[in-house]
């Protein structure tokens, strides 16, 4: 049940990552009406229960109806969830937003979260006794040449998450209403969500992973390496688009990467599961 849930979190914050970065998003949810969230509450219910009948939530070979049901029920929650926590991450929703507009922001971002935590076993997953059973024993005993294509699929997957997001006026926008300690807590979910894709989620040869012998090939160490890449990455991607510039203050430099690192941390954690 735990490693359901950590699975599907994880899925969740793959696929709905990038959304939580766009204001137009923000700006409908925020003027949306009871209606609208209903209708989009039922939309994505009825999205959610087609993904979960056909690929399934929970490891089983066959769902019964209520199963299904429950399944959907589970991601929706699970996606409600996830969007509220970022929501208050980035500082989109405070305690002096008003309720109605973090209600329909919360239902608006939930979408993707919900249909990411759906598929995410049937697109990345094996159980991990599947998993055990294919990788064996074996490790790689190149510790550089591991640790080197671990840090370059991270900067990969950053640059393919993050790099859509980089030149928008969003990071400004965010970066302009954070705080030293909210910047910490984004710091903190970065690494814990980058580090429960990789090494809890149950994502394909998970045992593999953590049986890997290299440089910083502890799932620690090697969690915080390959923030620091994505941090590298989502320096270079401001930088490139001017969203920052050298001789800009360092409170300023530092909030945009930051933020900007988030959604490179996640991109970077997926682009680990590829190697």
């Amino acid at each position: 049940m735990v490693g359901d849930l950590v699975r599907g979190l994880a899925g969740g914050m793959l696929f709905g990552i990038p959304l939580l970065y766009t204001m137009e998003v923000w700006w409908i949810g925020g003027a949306t009406t009871p209606t609208n969230m209903a209708i989009v509450l039922l939309f994505t219910l009825a999205a959610v229960l087609l993904l979960v009948r056909t690929a399934g939530f929970h490891k089983k070979s066959e769902m019964r109806a209520p199963d299904v049901f429950v399944g959907a029920v589970e991601a929706v929650a699970l996606g409600l969830v996830a969007a509220t926590v970022v929501l208050v991450l980035l500082r989109e929703i405070t305690s002096d937003t008003p309720f109605a507009v973090a209600l329909g922001k919360v239902i608006y971002e939930a979408a993707p979260f919900a249909l990411g935590v759906a598929v995410a076993r049937h697109v990345f997953a094996r159980s991990r006794d599947e998993a055990d059973k294919t990788s064996g024993h074996s490790t790689d005993h190149d510790g550089v040449r591991g640790t080197v294509a671990d840090l370059g699929a991270t900067f990969i997957g950053a640059l393919f998450v993050a790099f859509n997001i980089s030149p928008t006026e969003e990071i400004p926008m965010l970066s302009a209403a954070s705080s030293p300690l909210a910047l910490l807590a984004v710091i903190g979910a970065s690494l814990v969500i980058s580090y429960g894709i990789v090494f809890e989620a149950g994502f394909g040869d998970e045992k593999k992973r953590h049986e890997q012998l290299g440089i910083f090939q502890h799932p620690v160490t090697e969690t915080m390496a390959a923030y620091l890449v994505a941090l590298a990455g989502a320096a270079l991607m401001l930088l490139f688009f001017r969203n920052i510039q050298v001789g800009d203050p360092a409170p300023h430099v530092i909030s945009h990467i930051v933020l900007l690192g988030l959604p490179a941390a996640i991109g970077g954690a997926a682009g680990r599961l590829a190697v």
